[in-house]
Order: C-alpha cells, then sequence, then structure tokens
C-alpha cells in the first residue's frame, strides 16, 4: 500500500535522492571580499618572502666571514715583502692573514679610538704607526682599553716595545668616516686617512694589523679580542619560519574558502539564506537519529517517514 514502510530499512535507504547533498560551490571566491583576501595573502607572503631572503642573506655573510677566519686566522705569517700589497690593495678574502712585520713603533703617534666596545664593556682602542725595515708605515691596533677615570680617555695607554722590534699582526680592513668629532689624539673609527692627515708621513691607507705577537713583549699591553665566533647564527631558522609565514597565509585562506562552501551548503540542504537571519556558524546541528538494537527505526522514525512520505505525495 502506498505510503507504507517496510520498519527493517535504515533511514538512509528511505532518503529521496533530492536529499543528497549537493557539490561545494565555489563561486563565492570571485568576490571583491574573497579577492580582497586572497590579495592580502599575496602581498603578506611577498613582504614574508623579503624578509626570509633577507636573513638569507645575512646568513651568507656570516658564512663568508666563517670562512675567512677558517682560512686564514691560524695559517702561518707571511713575512712582509711578501704580503705588502694586502695593506695598499687589500681584499676581502684576505682578512685575518698573518703577517710578520720588521722595524720598530713610532710611538709618539699613537692615537687612541673611540667608542670600541669589548664583550659589552666600553672602552678605546690604540693605535700605533709601525715603521717597517723597508720604509712603510702600518698602522697596528695593539688592542683594547677601558674607560678610564677621566672622561674621555683611558687612565693609561701600556707603550709598545722601543726600538727595533719584531710584530705578528692580522690583516684587517680599515673602516669609513664617522661624521662625528674626536678630541685631538683620537679618532672617531679606524680611518686610516683620517689617521694619515693628523701625522706628517704617509701610512698604508688600504688596511691595518691587529696585534698578535710582539717581540720582544712589553712587561703589559692592551687587551687583545678573543678568536672571531665561528657560529653562523639563527639567520637560517629565521629564514626558513618567514618563508612558513608567507605558505601559511594561504593555507589558512584556502581552510576559510573550504568551510565557507561547507557552510552554504548546509544552508542551502536546510534552506536558509542570509535574508532569514541566519548564520552557518550558529545554525544548530541536524538531531542523529537514534535506531533500535539490530537497526530498527523507532516508532517515532516511523511516524516521521509516514508524514513525509503523504507530504510528498
Amino acid at each position: 500500500m502506498t505510503g507504507t514502510m517496510d520498519p527493517d530499512q535504515t533511514l538512509e535507504d528511505q532518503a529521496p535522492a533530492a536529499e543528497r547533498k549537493p557539490k561545494l560551490d565555489f563561486g563565492f571566491v570571485l568576490s571583491a571580499k574573497w579577492l580582497g583576501g586572497l590579495a592580502f595573502c599575496l602581498l603578506f607572503a611577498f613582504a614574508c618572502a623579503l624578509l626570509g631572503q633577507w636573513q638569507m642573506d645575512r646568513r651568507m655573510e656570516a658564512v663568508a666571514e666563517i670562512n675567512k677566519v677558517l682560512e686564514n686566522y691560524d695559517e702561518p705569517a707571511v713575512p712582509y715583502s711578501e704580503a705588502q700589497d694586502l695593506f695598499t690593495d687589500f681584499q676581502p678574502q684576505d682578512e685575518w692573514t698573518p703577517v710578520v712585520l720588521q722595524g720598530e713603533y713610532l710611538e709618539q703617534d699613537t692615537r687612541i679610538v673611540r667608542n670600541r666596545p669589548l664583550n659589552g664593556r666600553p672602552g678605546y682602542e690604540a693605535l700605533v704607526p709601525f715603521r717597517t725595515d723597508t720604509g712603510e708605515v702600518i698602522v697596528v691596533n695593539r688592542g683594547w682599553l677601558p674607560i678610564g677615570n677621566s672622561p674621555g680617555r683611558p687612565d693609561t695607554v701600556p707603550a709598545p716595545p722601543s726600538g727595533p722590534a719584531e710584530v705578528t699582526v692580522r690583516v684587517k680592513p680599515g673602516e669609513p668616516t664617522l661624521d662625528r668629532d674626536a678630541p685631538e689624539g683620537q679618532l672617531a673609527s679606524i680611518d686610516l686617512v683620517a689617521f694619515e692627515e693628523s701625522v706628517d708621513y704617509p701610512v698604508a691607507r688600504a688596511a691595518y694589523g691587529l696585534r698578535a705577537v710582539e717581540d720582544p713583549a712589553p712587561a703589559t699591553s692592551p687587551q687583545l679580542p678573543a678568536k672571531p665566533p665561528l657560529d653562523e647564527g639563527p639567520h637560517l631558522s629565521y629564514s626558513l619560519q618567514w618563508f612558513m609565514f608567507g605558505l601559511m597565509s594561504f593555507v589558512v585562506w584556502g581552510y576559510l574558502v573550504r568551510q565557507k562552501a561547507v557552510n552554504d551548503r548546509e544552508d542551502r540542504i536546510h534552506g536558509f539564506t542570509e535574508e532569514d537571519g541566519y548564520l552557518s556558524a550558529h545554525r544548530p546541528e541536524r538531531a542523529k537519529p537514534v535506531r533500535r538494537r539490530g537497526g530498527q527505526l523507532t516508532d517515532e522514525e516511523i511516524e516521521d517517514a509516514l508524514v513525509d512520505a503523504g507530504e510528498s505525495r
């Protein structure tokens, strides 16, 4: 008889084809709102890519510095006669190369470099010109001095060896000019051009020497900095994090798009529209049918199914 139901049938078997879920509709993605969101993701990802590349560039710079230390720092010292060009035509790959100088210090022309922190402590560095046996003058950084009791100057500046000496230095590039003044006898940076202008003779302008060993050794000497660290820092991990942030913006946008499409489909199934004042996120869940043991329908389900069948006729 029409309208009767087999109690042994499941609810899915009785569901008409019209109740099957339709496909997801992503047409709303072409709206200004969602295209604007995608444009924001593109801009955000572009910014993250720039920041990631910046961190990668910093890592490459750190690796290049580490390679120079590994290749040059502990190598045997080269005689000045074979390395003279390092001080007049400096090349970045030659930094930290040990060179042996023979001659004497010109102590009377010592200059103090201001604002030179070491291990977080403020201080100065002592520059002393060294005239080689062949007549060239190389500026030697003898090391670091702490700030003194008198403002603007260290309490004492240890004297270099007097008379003939042999000094092993490591080659370092000269520093740029800083736009700030310094008292007489002092410099704002290791600006070799400014150093030359403060004395009455020419000096090597491209590079200077950082003291390593002096023979004869003086009783006291300025403090030398430690060997440069061989740690490239966290730049690689920071770079990867920025790249991942950029990708995640698209993942989040895609998730929101799919969630919107799923909610819209549920609204269509239940006949909800925006004009009805319903929001998909706040729509109550559909009650799940409770079956008797053995898969049989309850009396209430059979009654509801009969009513639905009658209405559809």
